[in-house]
């Protein structure tokens, strides 16, 4: 059931990466079926240096944040220090996802003194939120260029931005995976105060959008989190880009074969509010049911588009998205066995996507990676990948013969086709056809 896999660059090298591109590229052609790769890079996360064994803190007590090294059991390594001289008395810290809590007693531009409100054990690398504050560092960091580079040059489909702040942050990734040879989705992560903050700009220069609730916890409070992904994913449904809604849709499989009644109903309120998909990390990445977590993720999935509102439509001047939307009302008038779209760059297979309608939407298009990129999006099969023709009833046929041959197509049904006129130049969806059992005769197929 899966169409996606993340591939998280704030852990493992590029050799373990790319060993691990090879092995789902190669799942890929075994099992048929196209799958993109996302490539998740670190951004600047905050996080504590390296902590000999384990460090406990204890709630009401003080300890020092500083970049020096230090043999003392109360010094919290932390390799920041043009973020030290940002921190004000009282300034909120915040550890491991917001697993213990510490506020700024004494600071200096080398060393603050912190008091726990929440204790725990600290080890080395977790990361520090800072919710009060917002710090003027690069979007991209070194090893960001460096991971990105090496994606690009190894074919990821996607690449998710972590925390974004504003539409400079998405632009400057965009620039940079153009330089690099482009072709990837660029797809924000939203878990910063600054990227709600900013939502509107942020998405209307992305391709694609992530409900990161980690970190977006940590800086907005949990109980904001609901809303916050509940707007997100209305507006990114409203302009028709993919929504991903993530982080600990299964998290009590990691231990357990069984999920609990809430995470059950948290994917499937999700999949209601109309996200495109939800993702697992570490019930896969680490956890021990890693299968019969996407068993329960697909079930659940399934089960709920059951009672899902289909066929959403929104006022459009845009005439690509009028094409999309007559087809959509076509569908749920005739009740067809699908919807069959030829898509170039895979713009109007998104724009059909936008429309939610009830048929399965067959996308065929002469790119791998865009065929890849489009198993992202909500209710979108990629299947064949068709040579380019300039005439519009041989690619129709084309479809039509590999179609029944590879069981997508029912020659006793009926199916709507979309597609550009002239056919292969990308922007010219204009055409809407209905192919019937009696065209099929027709043409030889029944």
């Amino acid at each position: 059931g899966v169409d996606v896999f993340r591939l998280n660059f704030s852990h493992g090298d590029h050799e373990a990466h790319l060993r691990l591109i090879k092995i789902i590229r190669e799942a890929e052609k075994k099992v048929g079926k196209h799958i993109a790769i996302l490539q998740d890079i670190s951004g600047p996360k905050i996080r504590v240096g390296e902590i000999e064994k384990e460090m406990v803190l204890e709630t009401g007590k003080r300890y020092i944040l500083s970049d020096k090294a230090s043999s003392k059991g109360d010094v919290i390594p932390f390799p920041h220090p043009e973020i030290l001289k940002d921190i004000v008395l009282g300034t909120k810290i915040f550890f491991a996802d917001g697993t213990m809590r510490a506020f700024a007693t004494k600071c200096d531009e080398k060393k603050i003194e912190i008091e726990i409100e929440v204790g725990g054990v600290l080890t080395s690398k977790k990361g520090v939120n800072f919710p009060d504050l917002a710090f003027s560092i690069p979007a991209l960091t070194k090893k960001d260029l460096a991971d990105l580079q090496f994606g690009i040059e190894n074919g990821v489909d996607i690449v998710a931005i972590s925390f974004v702040r504003n539409k400079n942050d998405v632009l400057e990734a965009k620039a940079v995976s153009h330089a690099y040879g482009g072709g990837a989705l660029i797809v924000p992560k939203i878990e910063k105060k600054d990227a709600i903050d900013n939502i509107d700009e942020i998405l209307e220069v992305s391709d694609g959008v992530m409900v990161a609730r980690g970190d977006l916890g940590v800086e907005l409070g949990l109980s904001k989190v609901p809303v916050a992904q509940k707007m997100i994913i209305q507006k990114a449904n409203e302009i028709g880009i993919p929504v991903i809604t993530a982080t600990q849709m299964l998290t009590s499989m990691v231990d357990s074969p069984y999920p609990t009644r809430a995470e059950v109903s948290d994917i499937a309120n999700a999949v209601l509010d109309g996200t495109d998909a939800v993702m697992l990390s570490d019930e896969t990445a680490v956890g021990k049911h890693p299968i019969k977590s996407v068993h329960v993720l697909v079930r659940t999935i399934t089960e709920t588009e059951t009672i899902y509102p289909y066929y959403k439509y929104s006022p459009t001047r845009e005439r690509v998205d009028a094409i999309a939307a007559s087809a959509a009302k076509l569908s749920e008038a005739i009740k067809p066995k699908g919807i069959v779209i030829f898509t170039d760059t895979g713009s109007s297979a998104k724009k059909m996507s936008k429309f939610r309608s009830e048929n399965i939407i067959l996308a065929s298009t002469s790119s791998h990676k865009v065929a890849r990129q489009l198993s992202l999006m909500w209710g979108i099969v990629p299947t064949f990948i068709i040579e380019k023709s300039k005439n519009s009833d041989d690619l129709i046929y084309q479809y039509m013969t590999e179609g029944v041959k590879h069981n997508w197509l029912d020659p006793n049904e009926t199916y709507v086709f979309i597609m550009g006129y002239p056919t292969g130049k990308a922007g010219t969806t204009n055409l809407i056809r209905m192919v019937d059992k009696a065209c099929f005769q027709r043409m030889g197929f029944v």
